[in-house]
């Protein structure tokens, strides 16, 4: 493979020399250097690796754009050696370009120079991704960067910048991948992706020293557990062969037991399935232990929708066929409810009925009002069987209520928030999304779930983060395990945002009245219901009528195992 990419990197430096040498260097206007988006090759290993170089005779402002441009160019080593260009020889060994991405918006950036050798550049941010790859939306968009330049052998070079590159986001996407970081929920049960996002070059080293060697994105680190104990540490080089990992692990690894060298390795391997690894050979100092993958939870659900019609309550299959969930479909049918999540074992929902009221119904056919406060938001269900509920207008009061029918109130819920209208919690059980207003304006937040380490109960929630804004916030699901989709909607038309949770959302759009959201599989990430009855799925960007007459479209957390 390196043999075959050598050849268009030469023909595009040959290319490059060329045009130099027939064009010059511009005397006005400012210059752009290195490919533009649309221009760049599409193997993700030589897109954005060819920025141009420090020009003869440029002046600061030249320079300081030339470096923030070639922050799209780590290089095969990840060590931005061009971006270095720009930089005096003593700078140059003390730069750090991972220590933050700033991504911004391109059109906005307004560079100027405020005395000689002197520069700042004004930018607008919409995300920041820190030194462990953790992606954060900016809270504050325009910023100020400052450079300081010198002269170093008859040209300008830059003194001084802060450390970290800065991307504009349509480059970021081709520089940085998103990867799983994978952590276990506090019952061993499920795997849960923390997102992290690394330079495409040498990913499987990055992604394992990020799990064994770091710690989980600040606001999961309670809600989550890692089988790897803080003595055990990764080789700093993880070869790949193929698609297969070698991960040496230090002396350390050898004191664990059987059970816990299993979770290590599960761990790993699905951590390193997010960089297209499909194998794992573990070893301590370069000798090869033995250790299996453990069976975990999926949080997939079944490609069925769920749904009442005048039909019944179940599972559309082939055509307009239900399949009823057995205990559960009577209670739904006689109730009529206005929400429904179903538990993954399907032993027990969580419904919203046109009283407002709550209540609980088991596959036993048994069924309990479990809350009774007005204005309450669509209940969730965990995967321990757990109900979740929150009046609208006290986002601060969520309620659990466990399968004995006791009571727990959930410390530190929301703070901050005014009002609350929706509420899911992830399938996993570690997470919990929500739309609420918040100085005056809706936002999606995703909290991290504190649980009892015995009995699963939940103690509080995590510090929130805002992951999107939000206008007309209608419903909320879960749509996998790492994304969170919001229907949003007035008089004049839908709008679902499919949101992943640690990394950028996407918006689309569908007529007006539109009810419902949910999740869906693999080949249709969502689901919708409108106000007539009509079920859609999306079908690539837009969406697709696929039933009618459907009085109520259920969520589902899993699927029996």
């Amino acid at each position: 493979m390196t043999r075959r990419r050598s050849i268009p990197i030469a023909l595009i430096t040959l290319l490059a020399l060329m045009l130099t040498a027939c064009a010059g260097l511009p005397t006005s206007g400012r210059i752009n250097y290195g490919l533009g988006t649309a221009d760049a090759p599409d193997d993700e290993e030589i897109s954005f690796l060819l920025p141009d170089s420090p020009q003869p005779g440029a002046t600061p402002v030249q320079i300081v754009e030339g470096f923030v441009r070639a922050g799209s160019g780590p290089g095969l080593g990840a060590r931005w050696d061009r971006a270095r260009e720009f930089l005096t020889e003593e700078f140059a060994r003390v730069w750090n370009p991972e220590a933050a991405v700033t991504i911004d918006v391109l059109e906005d950036r307004v560079p100027r120079e405020t005395s000689e050798g002197n520069v700042e550049l004004a930018v607008t941010a919409i995300a920041t991704v820190d030194d462990l790859g953790t992606y954060e939306r900016a809270a504050v968009g325009e910023r100020v960067l400052p450079f300081e330049l010198v002269q170093e052998g008859g040209e300008w070079r830059i003194s001084l910048a802060p450390d970290g590159v800065v991307l504009d986001e349509n480059v970021f996407p081709r520089v940085f991948h998103r990867y799983g970081v994978m952590y276990f929920d506090p019952s061993w049960q499920y795997l849960v992706p923390d997102a992290r996002w690394f330079p495409t070059t040498n990913s499987a080293g990055r992604v394992a020293r990020a799990l064994v060697d770091g710690p989980p994105s600040a606001w999961l680190t309670d809600s989550v557990q890692s089988a790897f104990p803080e003595s055990v540490e990764v080789a700093p080089a993880v070869p790949v062969t193929g698609n297969v990992a070698q991960v040496d692990l230090n002396e350390a690894a050898l004191s664990a037991d059987p059970q816990a060298l299993d979770r290590m390795y599960t761990q790993l391997l699905e951590s390193l399935r997010t960089a297209n690894i499909t194998d794992v050979e573990l070893t301590v100092d370069s000798v090869p232990i033995d250790a299996e993958a453990v069976r975990v939870r999926s949080t997939r659900v079944p490609g069925a929708p769920l749904v009442l019609t005048a039909d019944g309550f179940g599972f559309i299959t082939g055509g307009e066929t239900l399949d009823p969930v057995p205990g559960i479909s009577p209670l739904v049918e006689q109730y009529s409810p206005l929400a429904l999540q179903l538990a993954p074992d399907r032993d027990v929902a969580a419904a919203r009925l046109e009283t407002g009221e709550v209540m609980r119904f088991r596959d036993d056919e048994t069924f309990e009002v479990v809350d009774s406060r007005p204005g309450l938001v669509d209940p969730s269900i965990d995967p321990f069987g757990m109900v979740w509920s929150v009046p609208r207008d006290e986002p601060a009061a969520v309620r659990v209520i466990l399968p004995d029918l006791t009571a727990v109130d959930v410390a530190d819920a929301w703070s901050g928030s005014m009002s609350i209208t929706a509420m899911a919690v992830s399938r996993d059980g570690t997470r919990v999304a929500a739309i609420v207003s918040a100085g005056g304006r809706g936002a999606l937040w995703v909290a991290g779930v504190v649980r009892e380490t015995d009995d699963q109960v939940p103690v509080r929630l995590g510090d929130p983060v805002q992951l999107a804004e939000v206008s007309n916030g209608i419903g909320l699901a879960w749509l996998d395990d790492g994304s969170v989709g919001v229907l949003s909607g007035d008089a004049e038309g839908s709008s679902i945002l499919e949101q992943v949770v640690g990394g950028a959302g996407t918006r689309s759009s569908a007529s007006a009245g539109m009810v419902t959201i949910a999740g869906g599989t693999s080949l249709s990430s969502a689901r919708l219901r409108a106000d007539d009855g009509t079920l859609y799925v999306k079908r690539g960007t837009g969406w697709q009528p696929t039933a009618s007459d459907v009085l109520l479209l259920a969520t589902q957390q899993g699927a029996p195992e």
